[in-house]
Protein backbone atom coordinates (compact mmCIF):
# COMPACT_ATOMS: atom_id res chain seq x y z
CA UNK A 1 0.00 0.00 0.00
CA UNK A 2 1.20 3.50 -0.83
CA UNK A 3 0.09 6.66 0.99
CA UNK A 4 1.23 10.03 -0.33
CA UNK A 5 1.04 13.39 1.41
CA UNK A 6 1.49 16.70 -0.40
CA UNK A 7 0.95 20.30 0.63
CA UNK A 8 -0.04 21.60 -2.80
CA UNK A 9 -0.30 25.30 -1.85
CA UNK A 10 -3.57 25.63 -3.79
CA UNK A 11 -5.15 22.64 -5.51
CA UNK A 12 -6.28 24.63 -8.54
CA UNK A 13 -2.80 26.04 -9.11
CA UNK A 14 -1.22 22.62 -8.55
CA UNK A 15 -3.62 21.03 -11.03
CA UNK A 16 -2.10 23.27 -13.69
CA UNK A 17 1.41 22.26 -12.63
CA UNK A 18 1.12 18.51 -13.00
CA UNK A 19 -0.55 17.37 -9.77
CA UNK A 20 -2.84 14.85 -11.41
CA UNK A 21 -0.34 13.73 -14.05
CA UNK A 22 2.17 12.96 -11.30
CA UNK A 23 -0.49 11.18 -9.24
CA UNK A 24 -1.39 9.07 -12.27
CA UNK A 25 2.28 8.09 -12.65
CA UNK A 26 2.46 6.97 -9.00
CA UNK A 27 -1.08 5.77 -8.24
CA UNK A 28 -0.95 5.87 -4.44
CA UNK A 29 -3.79 4.10 -2.68
CA UNK A 30 -4.40 7.21 -0.60
CA UNK A 31 -3.39 10.73 -1.59
CA UNK A 32 -3.64 13.33 1.15
CA UNK A 33 -3.48 16.99 0.19
CA UNK A 34 -3.06 20.04 2.39
CA UNK A 35 -3.64 23.74 1.72
CA UNK A 36 -6.12 23.10 -1.06
CA UNK A 37 -7.31 26.73 -0.66
CA UNK A 38 -10.68 26.12 -2.34
CA UNK A 39 -14.30 25.37 -1.55
CA UNK A 40 -15.64 22.17 -3.06
CA UNK A 41 -17.87 24.07 -5.50
CA UNK A 42 -14.77 25.82 -6.87
CA UNK A 43 -13.25 22.52 -7.98
CA UNK A 44 -13.59 21.19 -11.50
CA UNK A 45 -15.31 17.88 -12.19
CA UNK A 46 -11.91 16.30 -12.90
CA UNK A 47 -10.65 17.37 -9.46
CA UNK A 48 -13.72 15.92 -7.74
CA UNK A 49 -13.66 12.70 -9.76
CA UNK A 50 -10.15 11.68 -10.80
CA UNK A 51 -9.61 8.27 -12.41
CA UNK A 52 -10.85 5.55 -10.02
CA UNK A 53 -10.27 7.63 -6.90
CA UNK A 54 -13.03 8.57 -4.51
CA UNK A 55 -12.40 12.17 -3.43
CA UNK A 56 -13.22 13.81 -0.11
CA UNK A 57 -12.66 17.44 0.88
CA UNK A 58 -12.62 19.48 4.07
CA UNK A 59 -12.27 23.15 3.09
CA UNK A 60 -11.84 26.00 5.55
CA UNK A 61 -14.71 28.36 6.33
CA UNK A 62 -12.49 31.23 5.20
CA UNK A 63 -12.22 31.37 1.38
CA UNK A 64 -8.86 30.68 -0.23
CA UNK A 65 -7.30 29.38 2.97
CA UNK A 66 -6.10 26.06 4.38
CA UNK A 67 -8.27 23.02 3.59
CA UNK A 68 -7.42 19.34 3.17
CA UNK A 69 -8.43 16.50 0.85
CA UNK A 70 -8.21 12.72 0.61
CA UNK A 71 -8.27 10.66 -2.58
CA UNK A 72 -8.81 6.93 -1.98
CA UNK A 73 -8.62 3.98 -4.39
CA UNK A 74 -8.13 0.24 -4.24
CA UNK A 75 -9.42 -0.06 -0.66
CA UNK A 76 -12.54 -2.17 -0.32
CA UNK A 77 -13.80 -0.96 3.04
CA UNK A 78 -13.06 2.43 4.56
CA UNK A 79 -14.62 5.32 6.42
CA UNK A 80 -13.86 9.05 6.09
CA UNK A 81 -14.39 11.85 8.58
CA UNK A 82 -13.22 15.39 9.24
CA UNK A 83 -12.05 17.50 12.14
CA UNK A 84 -10.90 16.97 15.71
CA UNK A 85 -14.27 17.71 17.29
CA UNK A 86 -13.29 21.24 18.37
CA UNK A 87 -14.80 24.13 16.38
CA UNK A 88 -11.82 26.33 17.21
CA UNK A 89 -9.72 24.15 14.92
CA UNK A 90 -12.31 22.55 12.68
CA UNK A 91 -13.49 25.83 11.12
CA UNK A 92 -10.05 26.10 9.50
CA UNK A 93 -10.39 22.82 7.57
CA UNK A 94 -7.20 21.23 8.88
CA UNK A 95 -8.08 17.56 9.37
CA UNK A 96 -9.49 14.73 7.30
CA UNK A 97 -9.15 11.09 8.30
CA UNK A 98 -9.48 7.76 6.56
CA UNK A 99 -10.14 4.64 8.62
CA UNK A 100 -9.41 1.21 7.14
CA UNK A 101 -9.36 -2.25 8.71
CA UNK A 102 -5.64 -1.79 9.42
CA UNK A 103 -5.31 1.82 10.61
CA UNK A 104 -6.78 5.28 10.92
CA UNK A 105 -4.89 7.83 8.82
CA UNK A 106 -5.02 11.49 9.83
CA UNK A 107 -4.21 13.90 6.98
CA UNK A 108 -3.42 17.22 8.60
CA UNK A 109 -2.41 20.76 7.80
CA UNK A 110 -0.97 21.87 11.13
CA UNK A 111 -1.22 25.59 11.95
CA UNK A 112 1.57 27.96 10.98
CA UNK A 113 2.80 30.15 13.82
CA UNK A 114 4.54 32.83 11.79
CA UNK A 115 1.83 35.48 12.17
CA UNK A 116 2.67 36.00 15.85
CA UNK A 117 2.53 34.54 19.34
CA UNK A 118 -1.25 34.14 19.27
CA UNK A 119 -0.93 31.73 16.35
CA UNK A 120 1.98 29.91 18.01
CA UNK A 121 -0.27 29.32 21.03
CA UNK A 122 -3.08 28.18 18.71
CA UNK A 123 -0.65 25.80 17.00
CA UNK A 124 0.48 24.28 20.30
CA UNK A 125 -3.14 23.87 21.41
CA UNK A 126 -3.81 22.06 18.13
CA UNK A 127 -0.92 19.67 18.79
CA UNK A 128 -2.35 18.99 22.26
CA UNK A 129 -5.89 18.39 20.99
CA UNK A 130 -4.74 15.92 18.34
CA UNK A 131 -2.49 14.04 20.76
CA UNK A 132 -5.37 13.65 23.22
CA UNK A 133 -7.68 12.36 20.49
CA UNK A 134 -5.14 9.85 19.19
CA UNK A 135 -4.45 8.65 22.74
CA UNK A 136 -8.16 7.88 23.14
CA UNK A 137 -8.26 6.01 19.83
CA UNK A 138 -5.13 4.03 20.66
CA UNK A 139 -6.63 3.08 24.02
CA UNK A 140 -9.50 1.56 22.02
CA UNK A 141 -7.01 -0.53 20.05
CA UNK A 142 -6.66 1.55 16.88
CA UNK A 143 -3.41 1.86 14.94
CA UNK A 144 -2.74 5.45 13.89
CA UNK A 145 -0.83 7.18 11.10
CA UNK A 146 -0.50 10.96 11.22
CA UNK A 147 0.70 12.65 8.05
CA UNK A 148 0.75 16.09 6.50
CA UNK A 149 2.51 19.41 6.87
CA UNK A 150 3.51 19.61 10.53
CA UNK A 151 4.86 23.16 10.07
CA UNK A 152 7.70 22.25 12.47
CA UNK A 153 11.20 20.92 11.87
CA UNK A 154 11.86 18.51 14.72
CA UNK A 155 15.66 18.40 14.90
CA UNK A 156 18.62 20.41 13.60
CA UNK A 157 19.12 17.85 10.83
CA UNK A 158 15.64 18.75 9.57
CA UNK A 159 16.50 22.23 8.27
CA UNK A 160 19.40 23.80 6.42
CA UNK A 161 20.10 26.68 8.82
CA UNK A 162 19.16 25.63 12.36
CA UNK A 163 21.32 28.18 14.19
CA UNK A 164 19.79 31.12 12.32
CA UNK A 165 16.23 29.88 12.92
CA UNK A 166 16.19 29.31 16.69
CA UNK A 167 13.64 32.12 17.10
CA UNK A 168 11.68 31.40 13.92
CA UNK A 169 8.26 29.79 14.17
CA UNK A 170 8.62 26.30 12.81
CA UNK A 171 11.78 25.73 14.85
CA UNK A 172 10.91 27.28 18.19
CA UNK A 173 11.85 25.13 21.21
CA UNK A 174 8.21 24.85 22.30
CA UNK A 175 7.12 23.71 18.82
CA UNK A 176 9.90 21.13 18.59
CA UNK A 177 9.00 19.93 22.09
CA UNK A 178 5.48 19.12 20.93
CA UNK A 179 6.75 16.98 18.05
CA UNK A 180 9.00 15.24 20.56
CA UNK A 181 5.99 14.70 22.82
CA UNK A 182 4.34 12.64 20.08
CA UNK A 183 7.45 10.46 19.94
CA UNK A 184 7.50 10.21 23.73
CA UNK A 185 3.92 8.92 23.51
CA UNK A 186 5.08 6.11 21.24
CA UNK A 187 4.66 7.53 17.73
CA UNK A 188 7.56 6.85 15.39
CA UNK A 189 8.84 9.24 12.72
CA UNK A 190 8.93 6.61 9.98
CA UNK A 191 11.35 8.48 7.72
CA UNK A 192 13.83 9.19 10.52
CA UNK A 193 13.66 5.60 11.81
CA UNK A 194 14.69 4.38 8.36
CA UNK A 195 17.13 7.19 7.59
CA UNK A 196 18.53 8.52 10.90
CA UNK A 197 21.34 10.52 9.29
CA UNK A 198 19.95 11.48 5.89
CA UNK A 199 19.60 15.18 5.13
CA UNK A 200 16.51 15.70 2.98
CA UNK A 201 13.95 18.48 2.90
CA UNK A 202 10.29 18.75 1.91
CA UNK A 203 9.74 22.54 1.86
CA UNK A 204 11.68 25.45 0.39
CA UNK A 205 10.78 29.12 0.48
CA UNK A 206 10.09 30.66 -2.92
CA UNK A 207 12.63 33.35 -2.08
CA UNK A 208 16.40 33.41 -2.68
CA UNK A 209 16.39 30.45 -5.10
CA UNK A 210 16.15 28.27 -2.00
CA UNK A 211 15.00 25.16 -3.80
CA UNK A 212 17.74 25.28 -6.42
CA UNK A 213 20.26 25.72 -3.60
CA UNK A 214 18.47 23.12 -1.45
CA UNK A 215 18.07 25.45 1.52
CA UNK A 216 14.99 23.81 2.94
CA UNK A 217 13.13 22.31 5.88
CA UNK A 218 11.67 18.85 6.51
CA UNK A 219 8.11 19.71 7.53
CA UNK A 220 6.13 16.80 6.08
CA UNK A 221 6.06 13.63 8.15
CA UNK A 222 4.55 10.22 8.67
CA UNK A 223 4.18 9.39 12.36
CA UNK A 224 3.08 5.81 12.96
CA UNK A 225 2.22 3.77 16.02
CA UNK A 226 4.91 1.21 16.97
CA UNK A 227 2.86 -1.78 15.82
CA UNK A 228 2.81 -0.35 12.27
CA UNK A 229 6.53 0.36 12.01
CA UNK A 230 7.48 -3.23 11.03
CA UNK A 231 5.05 -2.90 8.12
CA UNK A 232 6.81 0.24 6.80
CA UNK A 233 8.89 -0.67 3.75
CA UNK A 234 10.03 2.82 2.79
CA UNK A 235 9.39 6.54 3.03
CA UNK A 236 10.19 8.33 -0.22
CA UNK A 237 10.74 12.09 -0.36
CA UNK A 238 10.02 13.12 -3.96
CA UNK A 239 12.21 16.22 -3.80
CA UNK A 240 12.52 16.33 -7.59
CA UNK A 241 8.76 16.96 -7.98
CA UNK A 242 7.78 20.61 -8.35
CA UNK A 243 4.39 22.32 -8.49
CA UNK A 244 4.35 23.64 -4.90
CA UNK A 245 6.76 24.96 -2.29
CA UNK A 246 6.46 21.49 -0.71
CA UNK A 247 7.25 18.19 -2.40
CA UNK A 248 5.21 15.00 -2.02
CA UNK A 249 6.25 12.27 0.41
CA UNK A 250 5.15 8.63 0.12
CA UNK A 251 4.85 5.96 2.81
CA UNK A 252 5.08 2.39 1.50
CA UNK A 253 3.46 -0.27 3.68
CA UNK A 254 3.28 -4.05 3.51
CA UNK A 255 0.18 -4.84 5.52
CA UNK A 256 0.71 -8.59 5.13
CA UNK A 257 3.69 -8.49 7.52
Amino acid sequence: MKITTWNVNGIRAAAGKGLYEWTQSQMPDILGLQEIKAKTDQLSDSMRSFMDYQAFFNPAERPGYSGVAAYVRNIEKFEVGVGLGDARFDDEGRVIWVRTDAFRLFIIYFPNGQRGQERVDYKLDFYACLLELTAQLRAQGEQIIITGDFNTAHQEIDLANPKENQKTSGFLPEERAWVQKYLDHGFMDAYRVLYPDRVQYTWWTYRMAARRRNIGWRLDYFLVTPELMPKVKDVVVHDDVEGSDHCPVTLELDLSV
